[in-house]
This record gives structure tokens, C-alpha cells and sequence, in this order.
């Protein structure tokens, strides 16, 4: 469907949760409410998209994601992501979902709180090019 930017995929939001402990949280792909072409995109694709995408943006860890949970020393290896970075994220078995209104109120947009030994990994490359399949 191609996106303008990467604000129009992932538009502001006040997600109204800080994640605790090892969670994550992040906010999913917003898909398109129509193409580059003017075609209107039908409630039921956007819904599988919202449900099928698996690319997210970081926007909050909890205080022990990373960490050693007796110690919270930082893993040997260093913080996984961090805010602002782009991760894989499962399907399904895992996160809690949910969805919250744009800033603008225009959209809404789905946030979810993974545990930090969920995420499948980072995203090095463009998040804009990777598709959701059913």
C-alpha cells in the first residue's frame, strides 16, 4: 500500500501505560486507510493488518527489561532495543493488545506490552518494506 513516511505508519499517541518489569512496550503498524492510488482499504483488510503485522516501534522498556532479574545488572550483551527502534514481534502466543486513539483522533493505533524475551528481534532495515502475510 506504501506509506508517505514513517509517521504515517506509526502516528503519535499517548499509549496511557508505562510497562513494568521486563515488559516492553510498543505500538504496531498502522495500516493505511487507502493507497497511494485513492482506493479506499476495506475495514476487514485494515483489521488483518492490524492483526497480522508483526513490525513495531519501541516506545517504552520496563525498568528490568535486559537486566538480571535478581541483580538488574545490564545483560552482557547490552539493552536488546531501546526506544524509537524498530522490532520483530510475534504473531501470536504473546503481548497484550490494545488499541488507543491518534493524538489527532483521527486513527487508532495498536499498542502492546511484550516481555523483552518475546521479541523475535531488530529491525536494521527499512520497517516500512517488511509485509504482513496472513
Amino acid at each position: 500500500f506504501g506509506y508517505t513516511d514513517i509517521d504515517e505508519a506509526f502516528p503519535p499517541c499517548d499509549p496511557g501505560v508505562a510497562p513494568f518489569g521486563p515488559n516492553i512496550l510498543v505500538q504496531l503498524r498502522t495500516p493505511k486507510k487507502q493507497t497511494i492510488g485513492g482506493i479506499i482499504i476495506t475495514t476487514e483488510a485494515r483489521e488483518t493488518e492490524y492483526w497480522n503485522t508483526q513490525v513495531a516501534k519501541v516506545l517504552a522498556l520496563g525498568p528490568s527489561a535486559f537486566r538480571d532479574q535478581r541483580t538488574l545488572e545490564i545483560w552482557p550483551e547490552g539493552l536488546w532495543c531501546k526506544p524509537g527502534d524498530f522490532v520483530r514481534v510475534p504473531k501470536y502466543g504473546g503481548g497484550d493488545r490494545w488499541l488507543m486513539p491518534t493524538d489527532d483522533g483521527e486513527d487508532e493505533v495498536l499498542l502492546a506490552l511484550f516481555n523483552h524475551l518475546s521479541l523475535q528481534g531488530l529491525v536494521t532495515g527499512d520497517p516500512l518494506a517488511i509485509k504482513a502475510y496472513l
